[in-house]
């Protein structure tokens, strides 16, 4: 029998750069049953050990970290200073993680006749299915956490991007991490990725993307009652006050969306704009929109690339026909999977590019009267993952805070996640959190204990 295989496409050039063998459903449970007795060496051990391989694992990548990011850069389309900084992220994550190690505490419960006591206690083996939309941290953000807690990991990549994973995996070992205790898995979705999903010895899913899929997930774990970590879709707010610096939210936008060709889940794809300064703000968005870079990832200058292939292309160019009034920017021409900066100016609330997730560099801009009309248009939606809010007043950055459903705001700026703070969302944009102070308790169960005083 010939073993599947996945081509790897350059999405800059359309060229095949590498094929990778698809794991099976038999070899899944095979990896399975070599994580789960790995996972009881390293649960053993003395928390300062595996504090000192973890540091070691963000040490050694720390070492690569210009070879991930040219292989992201081929592999995703991603530029070469946001692939830098995504193989510095699994660095910080891998060190943040490590510091969590021996903090990893339980609680002295006060109680009569004796003593109460909690112990966080690892689940076992970790299923983290990562996208292909940022496939070296979002891999990091469940990989690291759950090792640091003392679980053993199955990562399962993207089909089109699997290729930093796999050679994150090499590091693990370079660094000394035991043998199967991180394994990936390259395959796809509904073979690779459903046998990770339906294995009784997986105790947890850790899955970004579609939240198409995540209710399919959420779904088929059900009869385990496996637990699940969640995150999703977005269709998320940049809401521009009247009062705000016009100007600074203007220059803001264009990256709010087109960071990495916009297949972001916390893109900021609906601009809603105060009335009042609706035709301003565009006068000031257009030059923005239209100066932004597109071109060759690999070149230093260059502000987006291109979309991941020709699939998520088409689906693009679905949202978009060609009569829609807009702000264009440009894109290159030929080879690769090329779209160029939109922003639909004269669109309905309910037109799909206003409330569906495009994933792809197309916003939508819509005119609000008040405080309280950009509230219910930043909520009229099924997803709830991030927003932008600005304004120059506090009182009402912090009213409008509290308003808007989702789980990451930020005001005057776009920023949504930092390995230090929880991410995650609202709604249909998710269940659980990852990152921040909690990541570690995600991958354990506690355990209450009563010991008796009483003679």
């Amino acid at each position: 029998m010939t073993h599947a295989h996945h081509e790897v496409v350059n999405p800059a050039t359309g060229e095949v750069i590498e094929t990778v063998p698809a794991t099976s459903a038999a070899e899944v449970d095979a990896a399975v049953a070599r994580a789960a007795k790995a996972q009881e060496g390293w649960a053993a051990a003395a928390p300062a050990d595996r504090a000192r391989l973890l540091r070691r694992f963000a040490g050694v990548v720390d070492e690569h970290i210009e070879e991930l990011a040219r292989l992201e850069v081929r592999e995703a389309g991603h530029t070469i200073g946001n692939a830098r900084w995504e193989a510095g992220n699994v660095r910080d994550l891998l060190d943040f993680a490590a510091g969590g190690v021996e903090r990893l505490t339980g609680r002295q419960i006060p109680v009569a006749g004796g003593l109460d006591i909690t112990i966080l206690e690892p689940l076992g083996v970790i299923g983290v299915i990562a996208p292909w939309n940022f496939p070296m941290p979002i891999a990091a953000w469940g990989t690291a956490p759950a090792l640091a807690a003392g679980n053993a990991v199955l990562l399962k990549p993207a089909e089109t991007t699997p290729l930093t994973a796999l050679r994150l995996a090499e590091l693990a070992l370079e660094a000394g991490l035991p043998e199967h205790l991180f394994q990936v898995l390259p395959g796809a979705g509904d073979v690779t990725g459903n046998a990770l999903v339906e294995h009784p010895g997986v105790a947890k899913i850790v899955f970004t993307g579609s939240t198409r899929v995540g209710k399919s997930i959420m779904a088929t774990s059900a009869p385990l009652v496996k637990r699940v970590t969640l995150e999703l879709g977005g269709k998320s707010p940049n809401i521009v006050f009247a009062d705000s610096d016009l100007q600074a939210a203007a220059a803001a936008t264009p990256m709010s969306f087109l960071d990495n060709s916009g297949q972001d889940c916390c893109a900021r794809t609906r601009i809603l704009v105060q009335r009042s300064v609706y035709d301003r703000f565009l006068d000031l968005l257009a030059p923005a929109i239209e100066s932004v870079v597109v071109g060759d990832p690999a070149d230093e200058k260059t502000q987006m690339g291109p979309l991941i292939s020709q699939i998520q292309l088409d689906r693009v160019r679905s949202y978009v026909p060609d009569d829609l009034p807009g702000i264009r920017g440009s894109a290159p021409d030929g080879p690769g999977f090329w779209f160029a900066p939109t922003v639909l100016t004269d669109i309905a609330p309910d037109a799909p590019a206003a409330c569906e997730e495009v994933f792809g560099p197309v916003a939508a801009v819509l005119p609000f009267d008040d405080e309280a009309d950009a509230i219910r248009l930043a909520n009229a939606t099924d997803y709830g993952l991030s927003g932008s809010i600005w304004t120059r007043d506090i009182g009402r950055a912090l009213r409008v805070s509290r308003a808007v459903a989702a789980g990451n705001l930020s005001v005057n700026s776009h920023s949504s996640v930092r390995y230090s703070t929880p991410f995650g969302g609202y709604k249909q944009s998710g269940l659980g959190r990852e990152l921040g102070p909690d990541a570690l308790t995600a991958f354990t169960e506690t355990k209450n204990v009563f010991i008796s005083t009483e003679a």
